[in-house]
């Protein structure tokens, strides 16, 4: 049962809750977007709608039938770390550091009622400060990890992947009949250029990628994996050594076996 002051549709939502009805020590999912350009057909916000969307689904399916494991989905962060953008207009970027203030005080100040924090990032270009971040936290004792929105296998940035998943999510938003093919080399090909001349000079379009083909139908298959995915990290809770949720254990030495049984004593009879 919904408590009072919590949404009977949403009772995730930290947003649409009010505070007397607030579970203690709940885990609480902060999603992590940016405001960027995404080419000539996606719009700005299409790495927080990602990030949000991923957050709520994922908050859902944990609380589904679970009232004794609160979970709580956080109004979304939407201005990140995205200097390699700088180049268009519709841009903001806060910076490293900036970004890097914002995600610690955001956890110090939850931590204050809520336990566990996941961050759910939606752009790569944070990840630099997730880690840098989730590492101050952590040594501070916070209990705090990030995973991340991937498509496997999908393209860099406003591609083929991001497009199909905001056809799913946000059709009216996407200007399909304006998409144009960009650098479609690979993210670590052009990272050492991107780095040093930001994404307009490899890409005057913004994109890097193709997204040629992009269905609602990719897209739904695409998001209902990321979802899944997020799931099962953040139930299973391993970390890497950044921080970050993976599904299999961190790489370590192996468990030492246990020490053998000495043999039983033969007891010898008296004469």
């Amino acid at each position: 049962m919904t408590s009072p002051g919590r949404p009977a549709d949403e009772p995730w939502n930290l947003a649409r809750s009010v505070w007397p009805a607030l579970p203690a020590g709940a885990l609480v999912l902060v999603p992590l977007g940016s405001t960027e350009q995404h080419g000539p057909h996606l719009p700005l916000n299409t790495d927080s709608v990602i990030a949000e969307c991923v957050t709520r689904a994922a908050a859902e399916r944990l609380t589904d039938g679970r009232p004794d494991r609160p979970v709580l989905a956080a109004p979304a962060i939407t201005y990140g770390s995205s200097g390699e953008h700088a180049g268009f207009p519709g841009t903001v970027s806060i910076g490293h550091e900036a970004l890097r203030v914002v995600l610690v005080e955001t956890v110090r100040s939850l931590s204050l009622w809520a336990g566990r924090v996941v961050f759910v990032n939606g752009h790569g270009g944070n990840v630099p400060t997730l880690d840098a971040a989730v590492r101050q936290l952590r040594d501070e004792g916070h209990d705090v990890a990030w995973l991340g929105c991937e498509v496997p296998g999908g393209d860099a940035h406003a591609g083929r992947a991001e497009t199909s998943v905001m056809l799913h999510l946000a059709p009216g938003d996407v200007l399909l009949s304006a998409a144009v093919a960009g650098d479609t080399r690979r993210l670590a090909d052009l990272m050492p250029e991107l780095t040093a001349r930001g994404v307009r000079a490899v890409s005057p379009s913004g994109v890097l990628g193709d997204p040629t083909g992009a269905t609602a139908e990719e897209g739904r298959a695409s998001f209902a994996s990321m979802v899944a995915t997020a799931v099962r990290r953040i139930d299973a809770g391993r970390t890497d050594t950044r921080g970050r949720l993976v599904d299999t254990p961190p790489p370590g030495p192996p468990p030492t076996p246990p020490a053998a049984s000495p043999a039983p004593r033969t007891r010898t009879a008296r004469p």
